[in-house]
């Protein structure tokens, strides 16, 4: 009987209702009267400073909540539970008519998403295949043609409910659509495990 392998498989980690609705809304109700700046590339688009959880309340405890499913996901990234750190969070607020464009995060290992706020289907956080050489130079696009995991481009991430978190390898590019609902409000982290060791050829990481 044939098989079919899901050869080299990039992960990505949905983790429901990761925060209690309590934390939640005390999330939500901080970022409001936080101090924010615009992105760059939208006028629709706005972030926090970039804070360490460590100098952070609000971010401290929904770090430590995060950490477990970081330790899971490394196993499969790494083969072995390590000890992982979120060096870093911030806040995005994407208002009406925003989006925000392809991307992805530098100097990490795993990057995290936590919906705070309902999000318009529109503006659901979209995965992209990661560019490259190891993909054919030919494409079969064409109205009939079947989309699976094998052949897709891009991945669009299914609704996400506030306190809902989301876990990906650092490189894989995504993007936000244009906003065609109200306010978007979602925190974003970076990590990174104390160490790797590759046969004794060991580096440690510092947030």
């Amino acid at each position: 009987m044939d098989q079919i392998e899901p050869l080299f498989p990039i992960p990505l980690l949905r983790s429901p209702g990761l925060l209690p609705p309590s934390l939640n809304e005390a999330a939500v109700a901080a970022i409001r009267n936080t101090r924010v700046e615009g992105n760059l590339r939208s006028g629709q688009l706005f972030h926090t400073e970039v804070a360490d959880p460590r100098d952070n309340e609000l971010f401290r405890q929904i770090a430590e909540l995060a950490v477990p499913k970081l330790v899971d996901f490394g196993v499969l990234l790494f083969g072995e539970e390590l000890r992982w750190t979120v060096k870093e969070m911030w806040t995005n607020m994407l208002e009406t008519g925003g989006n925000q464009t392809l991307h992805s995060h530098a100097n990490s290992f795993v990057s995290g998403i936590i919906y705070l706020t309902p999000s318009h289907p529109a503006c659901n956080t979209v995965f992209v295949r990661p560019p490259g050489g190891f993909d054919f130079s030919f494409r079969h696009h064409t109205r009939s043609a079947a989309i699976g995991p094998f052949n897709a481009g891009k991945y669009a991430l299914p609704e996400a409910e506030p306190g809902d978190l989301v876990l990906f390898p650092s490189y894989l590019y995504h993007e936000v659509p244009k906003n065609q609902g109200g306010r978007r409000i979602t925190i974003a982290f970076n990590a990174i495990p104390d160490h790797l060791d590759c046969w004794g050829y060991r580096i440690n990481f510092a947030p």
